[in-house]
């Protein structure tokens, strides 16, 4: 892990909820006085949109229905490694823009589903965050975990991870039920094997349960809201976290484990205020140490 640059890492799949764990991070970094330099997991995929649609089809057509942007094989991970390991070390880095949709490329002068142009991460940032699909992955080609300082990951149980992908997707991006379900059926193999084994990378997971009947994902019109839910907050180690602080400040919250705490939904951005501000805090202390 790097000392005098930290690097965080948000990690969960399509549909996880991670862009409103980002929103967080940057209420934290406003309060704090932090620049952060902020790498969406998009920019470090291998294609573009159109090139993506046609290597789909190429790797189909070659017997392999499953290939997605969950693989190694979709995404840059040997350069999202490289990233994390130069920022720690010097501050710096190479990235890119992902523009997802008119709005976004406009400024730019490009077709939305298109990268910007690779350029170095201005001088005197405080942090990089990081939030996509592979902040805490690990493969014989790349080791991104180990260059994370603090690895943290968001999992909605399945059902409602899909309910939020499906819900997305159909109202936001306009694409119809079966081609969304299509979807999560080709990306389910490489959900097990690229997402799934992270979270047992990461240093905190954050894990939303409905309290409402999600049996049947595909005929949810409505996501659960957070009042509907229970948020399961677990430590990978749990040595130095202040468990009756927690208790006290997250109301109805109890433990259900040595290293885990279950809040009411409603708590989420409240804990996460509370845990992640003074460990920010910590690695900033660090880095000026060094």
């Amino acid at each position: 892990m790097s000392a005098e640059h930290p690097v965080v890492a948000i990690t969960g799949s399509s549909g996880a909820g991670t862009t409103s764990v980002t929103r967080t991070f940057q209420h934290i970094f406003r309060r704090e006085g932090l620049t952060a330099a902020i790498v969406e997991g998009d920019s470090f995929h291998r294609y573009d949109r159109e090139e993506m649609k046609r290597a789909t089809a190429a790797a189909a057509a070659t017997g392999n229905p499953n290939f997605c942007h969950f693989g190694p094989e979709a995404n840059l991970l040997p350069e999202l490694a490289g990233l994390f390991e130069e920022y720690g070390k010097t501050g710096t880095g190479r990235l890119r823009r992902y523009l997802h949709d008119d709005e976004e490329a406009a400024p730019f002068g490009q077709d939305a589903g298109t990268f910007t142009p690779w350029e170095s991460i201005p001088p005197g940032t405080d942090l990089l965050f990081y939030e996509g699909l592979h902040g805490a992955i690990v493969t014989p080609d790349a080791d991104v975990a180990r260059h994370a300082d603090l690895r943290i990951g968001v999992v909605p149980i399945i059902n409602l991870e899909w309910i939020q992908k499906l819900h997305r997707d159909r109202t936001q991006r306009g694409y119809s039920e079966e081609a969304v379900m299509d979807t999560i059926l080709r990306r389910l193999p490489d959900y097990v094997h690229h997402i799934c084994p992270q979270f047992s990378q990461t240093h905190i997971n954050f894990q939303r349960v409905p309290t409402v009947d999600t049996s049947n994902p595909f005929i949810a019109r409505t996501i659960p809201t957070a009042d509907e839910s229970f948020l399961v907050i677990r430590f990978a180690d749990p040595k130095g976290i202040d468990f009756p602080y927690l208790l006290s400040m997250l109301h109805d919250s109890f433990m259900s484990r040595p290293n885990v705490i279950v809040a009411p939904g409603g708590k989420m951005e409240l804990a996460m205020q509370l845990i992640f501000t003074p460990m920010i805090l910590r690695l900033m202390r660090r880095r000026i140490r060094v």
